[in-house]
Parts: structure tokens; C-alpha cells; sequence
């Protein structure tokens, strides 16, 4: 079973800074409308007019979001494994049942999510890895800021960086690993426990 990630493991790792007060996608669309600069930032946040205008996806019965619904495992030579994260019982084997990689091999994720109800900024994704309980890596991502997904935008993908799996006999074994998206507010959206055996090449 895995663990999950301590207080300070989920922590992204940056200098300390003070959030500015959050303001709403309207508010957001309506600051300085005839400020060239700020237009452009705008859009660079995705504030089109669907999102300014309350046109967008998202449950209002569902408080979450972020929605992470999907992970990919891109493991080098093998076909990509993909998971749906909404499934509970998909969940429960991912804690369960360890995913093979070959030492040595190239491996990545890739994640599929949407954003629902209001702008989420400075999304991260923090990744531990244990090893009969003594953390083995930590690995940390940026994904950016989002405003809620749309018809024309209906969910994000974010492919993480490509890592080589460690090799010799002290690697290989079984490890457990806790996946968490936190934002700039340090809100945790989702946290992912999943396992993974390191096998010989």
C-alpha cells in the first residue's frame, strides 16, 4: 500500500511569496479592457470570451477544479498504459498490481485533466517514490496556470519529462509512489498512490 507524500514532501520547493487575492473570470475579463499589455495577458491565461462569459464545462455539483481523469505511462518499448482515474476500482489497482518497468528503460506520464468553475494558477505536480518506506526520488514539474475548460477546449494534456530507470541489482525491486497536483495556494487536487517494480533489462 502506498504511502502518502509528508507535509513538507508535498511542498513545492520555491522561495516563499505572499498570493494575491483571487478574483473571478469576470473580473479577470473586465480589468482595464483597453489596456493593450493586459489584453494580452489575458490571453495568455486563456480568458477568451466562452470563458468570460460563464461558457464553459464543468459539474456545478462537482466542487473540484481540477479534474485529473487520465494518466498515461509511457514506458520505452512497451505499449503506453493508460488509466482512468475517475474509475475507483482503476484506482485501487494502480495501489494494488505494480507496473513493470525494465531497468535502464525510458519513461514518462502524461496526464489528461480539465479545469471547472474558476481560473487555477501555478499548477504543479509533485511526484515521491518510496522504497520499503525511505523515499528513493522526488520529482517536481510545473504545469501553469488554466482557466476552466470550454466546447472548444474541453480538457489539458501535460507531458512530464522523460526520466532512464535505475539499474544494477540495489535498484531493481518493488517501489510505491504518491502523484499530487497543488497549486499556488497550496491546495491539493488530486494525491495518486501507484507502485512500481524496477525489473531487469
Amino acid at each position: 500500500m502506498s504511502e502518502s507524500p509528508r507535509d513538507d514532501e508535498q511542498q513545492p520547493q520555491v522561495p516563499e511569496y505572499k498570493v494575491s487575492e483571487k478574483k473571478t473570470i469576470s473580473e479577470y475579463a473586465a480589468l482595464d479592457a483597453e489596456d493593450e499589455s493586459l489584453r494580452k495577458w489575458k490571453e495568455s491565461l486563456g480568458i477568451t470570451q466562452d470563458v468570460a462569459t460563464g461558457k464553459t464545462l464543468g459539474d456545478p455539483n462537482d466542487p473540484r477544479k481540477v479534474v485529473v481523469f487520465e494518466m498515461r505511462v509511457n514506458v520505452e518499448g512497451m505499449e503506453p498504459m493508460v488509466f482512468d482515474l475517475e474509475n475507483k476500482e482503476v484506482l485501487e489497482k494502480l495501489k494494488k498490481e505494480p507496473i513493470a518497468i525494465k531497468e535502464k528503460s525510458k519513461y514518462n506520464l502524461t496526464v489528461k485533466f480539465r479545469i471547472q468553475h474558476e481560473i487555477v494558477t501555478g499548477l504543479r505536480y509533485i511526484q515521491v517514490a518510496r522504497r520499503a518506506g525511505i523515499r528513493a526520488n522526488k520529482v517536481e514539474e510545473a504545469c501553469g496556470s488554466y482557466p476552466p475548460s470550454t466546447e472548444d477546449k474541453p480538457f489539458y494534456t501535460k507531458e512530464f519529462a522523460e526520466y532512464e530507470a535505475p539499474s544494477g541489482m540495489l535498484a531493481r525491486g518493488h517501489y510505491t509512489a504518491t502523484s499530487s497536483f497543488i497549486d499556488d495556494d497550496q491546495v491539493t487536487h488530486l494525491e495518486v498512490p501507484w507502485c512500481f517494480d524496477i525489473v531487469k533489462g
